[in-house]
């Protein structure tokens, strides 16, 4: 099994983060972008890669009393991972990313998973800033 894990600081409650991250119409938003999140019944989704064209039945759980999105394939058990944010103070927010790959033929390898993570933490925080920014003003 390997593990990848990132983290960023944003600058928004993390009721605010959480609400944006959890929001399964916007997960296309902040997710990689080769990666599309389609809602069947809950927690059952079907995750769509562009770069094999590929559909894989998958399970996203949103856990508000917890701050956490946890999710990972349905059938195959090729990975899982989980999201979670915690507040730092002065309105501020850390948000955790974190992948497991339970086999390695599974794992695109560091390079290209730590790529994703820090794209997918970037964009997260562009639209909690969006989203923040047009709140507030």
């Amino acid at each position: 099994m390997t593990e990848y894990e990132r983290s960023r600081t944003m600058p928004a409650s993390p009721e605010h983060v959480f609400d944006q991250a959890a929001n399964i119409d916007q997960m296309g938003d902040w997710l990689p972008e080769a990666l599309h999140v389609h809602a069947e019944e809950l927690p059952a989704v079907t995750v769509h890669e562009d770069r094999t064209d590929e559909d894989t039945s998958a399970l996203l759980r949103a856990r508000p009393d917890q701050m956490r999105i946890e999710w990972g394939t349905r059938d195959r058990g090729e990975y899982t991972g989980w999201l979670q944010v915690a507040g730092i103070g002065s309105g501020a927010s850390e948000v955790t990313v974190h992948l497991s790959f339970l086999e390695d033929g599974h794992d695109p390898g560091g390079k290209h998973v730590g790529d994703a993570l820090e794209s997918s933490l970037r964009r997260l925080e562009e639209q909690v800033r969006l989203r923040f920014d047009t709140a507030a003003g």
